[in-house]
């Protein structure tokens, strides 16, 4: 990883959600080129937390490794678009795209390994450096040097070009990450300002996004691009519209570009860069973005620093606050996709990958960043208002499908339960109630309801997977209900979170499909992947003996319909010894970080290595922790073992760092694993601290002999959240010898 090369000066900035009693330079440590190789999906764009803005380097558009549109392995670069996912399993974003040039280029891209047929470029990992809030490369084929930040709502480039008579900027919004482009437009308001439109279809069906650019200096030329016309009009319209803006420039003379984006128009992208950027350079926003990411960075402390458990550990908490994105002006204003205007009380957001970052993403947000959160939690609400049911995966303010299960419902129903609801309390109940009893895509409740389950010749696909998602939905949804005084809600949904139970097979043990007939699907292979998009089958995104476990909110269930304990132990035991190489055939691109059949590299399998604490040997899952951690979460460009999925693989590291994990998201629970580093400190943000200390870790000492809360040793395998608020001590005795049941 290479750092800043301009010090980021000591700037003190106050910030409600991320205040803190110290301020260090925490920036240091963290590498945005961690997963931006194999599998992670993520990118080193330029953001501050949940911004708008991603501004960076695009590589790719058109393959699966380039979800976030940029991977390690490429060798060009084909411009600087303003907004990326991260960590994502399907492409998408890649609006508004710069590209500093130097020589007479055509509107081409080009190829990515002949970049000479087009305006795309050569570099050099060598030469390019990434940081919080800032990205900087070397344009080899140009000499140009290319560094870009951003404030939340507004992208800064700084290009630094060679002496030529032919220097220029390439606007091309015909580019896109996986996307079409549906119509566009350009227009020249003056020599040094540029406004636009791109209206695109892609993974996100419908999304239109403006942007005003000011120059830092005139240009002295043109050429506009529309639908293959070259011509020289200020005003284009069409799919594929692309400028030409051309310069003289002096040898290492800079150039700034300000890019703002906005969903309302070009007033309101004005209104952004006011706001944010007036009568600031680009270093002075450099700087700022450093202190924000340093404010949010210093609420967890870790202790003695190593350099490469630091850089793992602070990458991680990064990439946890990079989504969802925020979508309101500074006004807090927004267009929905149909042009539909929303004046907001407050700052509202899109991208929610719900399906993985429920499981720890969240909790984590609700634990650390309330307020951040409620804010989240009140996008989810004005999107049920808007479309009379809760999302389950939207982006760029899309409802996709593409996964299953309705979990914006344990997302609110935390909310509502640890009293950090935004807004009225009987419209959030009622969002649940409707999103688990209306039909929509992946959830026939007249179905479900007639069967207990999904019978998998009546529904296609994921008929196991989507059972036992709706069960922890429904679980989710009574303990709403029981809360809000609904005994006959509580009565349904409680029923309804057994289902699991009618998908348990007690020959094989295992979640297995069933017909509308009762029968058990035969031939029945408890290896073979499934995944809606690609083989069919019963399960998503993995097969049978990943997909047991999935009984998060009845753990004292699973095991009892297994036999007991020791059955409970055996059938874990042999999950993760079985031969990895018995994958079976369907689709794998999502199944990786492979311990035996345990799949690291993809959420359902996140809390299974802490349900060792329901058997009469917990060692065997702290080491297991420990070996993710050595195996999965490396300080490399190629260190995560999976998709990133938005955070959910950094908060899994995060929680299993501090020795716990919400298997149960919304009980309120954490379920004790093993601690990885000596010692942490979390700035609450009710102003008071919780330490935890791992007294004699080491390579060795892996095992925990004893627990102590607050000085008092613990005889359970949880804490609870109200515990962690009210500050103070988690104390982890640790030892290289096995232990039994550490709790006694």
């Amino acid at each position: 990883m290479k750092h800043s090369l301009i010090p980021i000066f000591a700037v003190t900035i106050f910030f409600i959600s991320c205040s803190s009693p110290r301020q260090e330079d925490l920036t240091q440590y963290v590498d945005p080129f961690i997963g931006t190789a194999y599998v992670g999906h993520t990118h080193p764009a330029a953001q501050l937390p949940f911004g708008m803005v991603q501004v960076g380097p695009d590589t790719g558009t058109d393959k699966w490794e380039h979800c976030s549109g940029y991977h390690d392995a490429d060798s060009s670069i084909i411009g600087f678009s303003h907004t990326h996912l991260s960590g994502t399993g399907i492409p998408e974003m890649g609006d508004i795209m710069f590209m500093p040039i130097v020589g007479n280029i055509p509107f081409y891209r080009g190829d990515e390994t002949d970049t000479s047929t087009g305006y795309r470029s050569r570099f050099s990992h060598d030469k390019e450096e990434a940081a919080p809030g800032y990205y900087r490369v070397l344009l080899d084929d140009y000499g140009i040097t290319a560094e870009l930040t951003a404030t939340e709502r507004v992208a800064i480039h700084k290009y630094t070009f060679p002496q030529s008579d032919q220097a220029g900027i390439i606007i091309d919004l015909n580019h896109g990450i996986g996307n079409n482009t549906i119509e566009s437009s350009l227009a020249i308001l003056n020599d040094t300002t540029i406004a636009g439109k791109r209206r695109s279809s892609g993974f996100s069906q419908d999304r239109t996004l403006y942007f005003l650019a000011t120059l830092s200096k005139p240009f002295t030329g043109f050429s506009s691009f529309s639908d293959s016309i070259v011509s020289e009009d200020q005003n284009i319209n069409g799919k594929d519209t692309k400028l030409l803006l051309k310069f003289d420039t002096g040898r290492d003379e800079s150039l700034t570009v300000k890019v703002a984006l906005s969903t309302t128009g070009f007033e309101g992208a004005g209104k952004n860069m006011e706001k944010e950027t007036a009568g600031k350079d680009f270093e002075q926003i450099r700087s700022e973005a450093a202190a924000i990411w340093n404010g949010y960075l210093n609420k967890i402390e870790i202790s003695p620093i190593d350099d490469q458990q630091a850089i793992s550990f602070y990458t991680s908490l990064y990439h946890a606050l990079l989504m969802p994105n925020l979508i309101t002006d500074v006004d807090s204003t927004y267009c929905l996709p149909d042009g539909t205007r929303i004046k907001s009380d407050a700052d509202r957001y899109t991208n929610f990958s719900l399906w993985d970052t429920y499981r720890a993403t969240h909790p984590f947000y609700i634990l650390m960043f309330p307020e951040k959160n409620s804010e989240f939690v009140a996008s989810l609400i004005d999107l049920y208002k808007q479309r009379g049911i809760l999302c389950t995966n939207e982006y760029g303010q899309n409802e996709t499908w593409l996964m299953i299960g309705n979990h914006a419902v344990p997302v609110i129903a935390d909310a509502y339960l640890k009293g950090k609801l935004p807004g009225d309390i009987q419209t959030a109940v009622a969002s649940i109630y409707a999103s688990l009893t209306k039909s929509h895509p992946k959830s026939d409740w007249e179905t479900y309801n007639r069967f207990g389950y999904y019978p998998f010749d009546l529904i296609g696909v994921e008929s196991v997977s989507r059972t036992l998602e709706h069960c922890y939905d429904d679980y989710c949804a009574a303990l709403v209900a029981k809360q809000n005084g609904d005994v006959e809600n509580q009565r349904f949904f409680a029923q309804r979170a057994g289902n699991y139970k009618n998908l348990f097979d007690p020959t094989t043990t295992l979640a297995r499909g069933k017909d509308s007939k009762g029968n058990w699907r035969s031939p029945f292979d408890p290896f073979l992947l499934s995944h809606a998009g690609t083989s069919g089958g019963d399960y998503t995104e993995g097969n049978a003996w990943q997909y047991t476990w999935h009984v998060q909110h009845d753990i004292p269930g699973l095991v009892e319909l297994m036999g007991g304990r020791a059955s409970f132990e055996k059938k874990l035991d042999s999950l993760f010894f079985l031969d990895v190489i018995s994958l079976g055939g369907g689709f794998h691109g999502d199944v990786t970080g492979m311990i035996g059949q345990y799949a690291h590299g993809n959420e359902p399998s996140h809390h299974v290595a802490y349900l060792y604490n329901y058997t009469d040997n917990p060692y065997k899952g702290q080491e297991l922790i420990r070996r993710v951690f050595d195996q999965f979460y490396l300080p490399t460009r190629d260190g995560l073992s999976g998709n990133d999925d938005c955070g959910q693989m950094s908060t899994w590291y995060i929680f299993s760092a501090l020795g716990f994990y919400p298997v149960d998201p919304v009980s309120g629970e954490y379920i004790i694993g093993a601690p990885q580093f000596k010692e942490m400190k979390l700035h609450l943000p009710n102003g008071k601290s919780f330490e935890m200390k791992a007294k004699g870790i080491s390579s060795e000492n892996k095992y925990i002999k004893s627990v102590k809360l607050n000085g008092e040793k613990i005889k359970r395998f949880s804490i609870t959240y109200d515990e962690i608020m009210e500050g103070g001590q988690l104390e982890f005795e640790m030892t290289s010898s096995i232990s039994s049941v550490f709790y006694d």
